[in-house]
């Protein structure tokens, strides 16, 4: 339910230092509000401190909030303190991953055209691989049943998995 800001008491909080409201100001901007504050039935903030004291900041009228009945002073402090003392932070390599794809969804075309001529340079890196041994096996073996080709004869070998251009090379043995 939304409750205007100015109605809101904080009451004495455990968090005396607020840290840097700028990033949470530009994402409440940017994305708006994500999680409710919680206050009492009288408006008495239990748990957002941090987000009033930014929407505050951003001049909004009112706040997304959630009230909680039935609570007294020492019940608060406990909600209050467990808010934060029991969340956890994304380790720095959560952060990467996410902003990886973050900037994928972003920039989808430049991350499929990444993607789409690493495909090619493998499959080719691979073909090309393939290749000279499956020649080498076709000249070291003759395909006469065991007596050598006359000269100057043509051997078809196939290669494996190659691409429909050189699916067959004709090798002078």
């Amino acid at each position: 339910m939304k409750i205007p800001v100015d109605s809101i008491e904080i009451p004495e909080r455990v968090r005396k230092d607020l840290g840097d409201l700028t990033p949470l100001m530009e994402s409440l901007q940017k994305i708006g509000q994500l999680n409710p504050i919680t206050v009492t039935p009288d408006f008495k903030l239990v748990a957002g401190h941090r987000r009033l004291t930014a929407v505050r900041q951003l001049g909004w009228k009112t706040i997304e909030a959630q009230i909680v009945e039935g609570v007294d002073e020492l019940r608060c402090l406990e909600m209050e303190l467990e808010e934060n003392l029991y969340r956890k932070d994304f380790t720095p390599d959560e952060v990467l991953a996410g902003w990886k794809r973050l900037d994928a969804l972003r920039h989808p075309r430049l991350s499929r055209r990444i993607a789409t001529g690493m495909k090619k340079f493998f499959s080719r890196l691979a073909f090309w691989r393939r290749k000279p041994a499956t020649v080498k096996t076709a000249l070291d073996a003759p395909l006469s049943g065991g007596k050598p080709l006359p000269p100057q004869s043509k051997a078809v070998v196939r290669a494996p998995a190659a691409p429909a251009a050189h699916d067959d090379e004709i090798v002078d043995v």
